[in-house]
């Protein structure tokens, strides 16, 4: 399954939230994470929709009305060993077998 990580740390809030509720509209994420923060719901509603361009919610509308609601499309666990590896590829950099003996060393020496 293809996706692209959350960019920033508000992404990755909704997303958390996502993941607790497991289906919600933009308003139910807006008023759990949106308000409190002092964002305006469009905010809000323009991070779900990059979370979905990023193919990491799915958007189905609601059978009364005109609400979409959006569910996780990718597990946290998934997301979070991209995280992960994404993480340690930035600290060890290009040449990660210098960097890991730089690590093993620190450890020893702690």
């Amino acid at each position: 399954m293809r996706f692209r990580l959350p960019a920033d740390e508000l992404e990755y809030a909704v997303l958390t939230q996502l993941w607790e509720l497991g289906v919600a509209s933009v308003r139910e994420l807006h008023r759990r994470l949106g308000e409190p923060e002092g964002l305006v719901y469009t905010t809000t509603a323009k991070v779900v929709d990059r979370l979905r361009s990023k193919g990491l919610v799915l958007r189905q509308r609601q059978r009364k009305g005109q609400v979409f609601l959006y569910r996780p499309r990718v597990a946290r666990e998934e997301v979070e060993r991209a995280r992960a590896r994404n993480a340690v590829s930035r600290l060890l950099g290009p040449t990660p077998r210098a960097a890991v003996a730089a690590l093993v060393e620190a450890v020893d020496a702690v």
